[in-house]
């Protein structure tokens, strides 16, 4: 993008973001997906108060996404009655501000908070993780 584009752009909004974070799941391995069923992705421009201190983080800014839920590290495949849906929480403004220090593309952070929330799911390893991401 050259200069005379981006002196007019805005940051993107939360359906913008949301479109990012649909496409980015689209592009991961089948595998992946097919496993995913019934996870709620879902965009907010902050996090709450409280869930900062949910995984002993100070600075909400550090929070760039939270896996909610039971995976199937908890549960297997069985659903647990009652229980709500399983949500990933992306947060567009610790993720831009995180972007804007970093040279990777927006697309590449949201598909890395994405893969990183979904493993909470799946109770996946960093290096598990590292894997999908090279191969989405």
């Amino acid at each position: 993008m050259n200069a005379s584009n981006w002196s007019s752009a805005t940051a993107p909004d939360l359906r913008i973001f949301r479109d990012i974070a649909h496409e980015a799941f689209a592009n991961l391995p089948e595998e992946f997906r097919s496993r995913c069923d019934g996870i709620v992705i879902a965009i907010e421009y902050f996090p709450s108060e409280a869930m900062p201190e949910s995984v002993g983080a100070e600075d909400p800014f550090d929070l760039l996404g939270l896996f909610e839920g039971l995976g199937l590290a908890q549960t297997g495949d069985n659903a647990v009655t009652g229980q709500q849906p399983n949500r990933v929480w992306l947060f567009r403004r610790p993720i831009l501000d995180y972007w804007a220090a970093y040279e990777e593309s927006l697309g590449v952070v949201i598909t890395h908070v994405l893969v990183h929330e979904i493993g909470h799911h799946f109770g996946l390893s960093d290096e598990d993780m590292e894997a999908i991401e090279a191969d989405g």
